[in-house]
């Protein structure tokens, strides 16, 4: 990576023009940057797409060749469409590799989660499991996980995922991870590219739910996050499926959703319960308490039928 591809900046108003396709890209706005890249808001004639600008060539094209597999699944939802893949020579005469990928409409995980409450975060995660199974059994692990990578679509209320730059080929070394997120740091695994690896990540997006940021591990770090589960009321629920995920116990993504949609369910038939045993004998109490335990039961089905429209 050169400098100048590290402190390139796009003005709007641009036109970028491929040197080998010839597909021209007007910049409207820039909408974030990351390790590997920046991405621009930009313009292919009338389709608006996701422009992406290499800080390492190499990268960029090992996700471009990434995303045009899983295009080729068939299912739209599993990866963003990737259009087009070119270098753009700049004034400068630096050689700079593009690609053109389908612009996501909505909001990135990280900032919808402090907005909604506990609950939607695990229904948010049992989504995204139902993801992560489609991407294992296409061969890859996501590798780095963590809700600046997960966005939440306007229309369909969708968990897709971004930023395929650290999709790993299973068996292989972890490319990209973020320390909080990589069960590596955390001295609980290795770095191999496997299912077990981005359970770990769905796990860790759970208790990042709860504390609203990263922490930095301790001397013992496997019961520091233990730890974390146990102090934390929200948490406590699923302390023996987050412990399995921590330790890599689980073979596949749908085991851990389906111990996650069974747990729902439980917890939500339980809270129905409790109500209806603290009942006394007036009646206009009886009455109200009967109402929130349908209420309870109401909003169980509910969060598994969201769960279900949204796959």
């Amino acid at each position: 990576m050169t400098t100048d591809q590290a402190d390139l900046q796009l003005s709007p108003g641009m036109v970028l023009t491929g040197k080998w396709h010839g597909h021209r890209y007007r910049i409207i706005r820039k909408i974030g940057s990351g390790a590997q890249g920046t991405v621009y808001l930009a313009a292919n004639g009338e389709r608006a797409v996701a422009l992406k600008i290499a800080k390492a060539r190499g990268s960029l094209i090992s996700e471009a060749n990434v995303l045009k597999e899983l295009n080729r699944s068939g299912d739209r939802t599993l990866a963003p469409h990737c259009f087009d893949l070119d270098d753009w020579i700049t004034g400068a005469g630096k050689n700079i590799s593009i690609c053109a990928m389908e612009l996501l409409k909505g909001k990135p995980l990280i900032d919808t989660l402090p907005a909604k409450s506990f609950d939607w975060s695990v229904v948010y995660l049992i989504q995204l499991l139902g993801q992560l199974q489609k991407l294992h059994h296409s061969g890859y692990v996501f590798g780095d996980l963590k809700p600046e990578n997960l966005m939440l679509t306007e229309q369909e209320q969708r968990i897709r995922c971004l930023d395929f730059g650290g999709a790993t080929r299973m068996g292989r070394s972890i490319r990209e991870y973020t320390e909080f997120y990589d069960r590596g740091y955390w001295g609980l695994g290795t770095r191999k590219a496997e299912p077990s690896y981005d359970l770990f990540a769905c796990a860790m997006i759970l208790i990042y739910a709860t504390t609203g940021k990263r922490f930095e591990k301790s001397a013992r770090p496997g019961e520091q996050l233990l730890q974390q589960i146990r102090a934390r009321a929200e948490l406590r629920p699923y302390q023996q499926i987050l412990s399995r995920a921590l330790t890599g116990k689980y073979q596949d993504a749908m085991q851990m959703r389906r111990e996650l949609l069974d747990q729902v369910t439980a917890k939500k038939g339980d809270a129905g319960m409790r109500r209806t045993e603290r009942t006394g004998t007036d009646r206009v109490r009886n009455e109200w308490l009967r109402a929130l335990t349908a209420a309870s039961l109401i909003l169980a089905a509910y969060i598994i039928l969201v769960i279900f429209i949204m796959m």
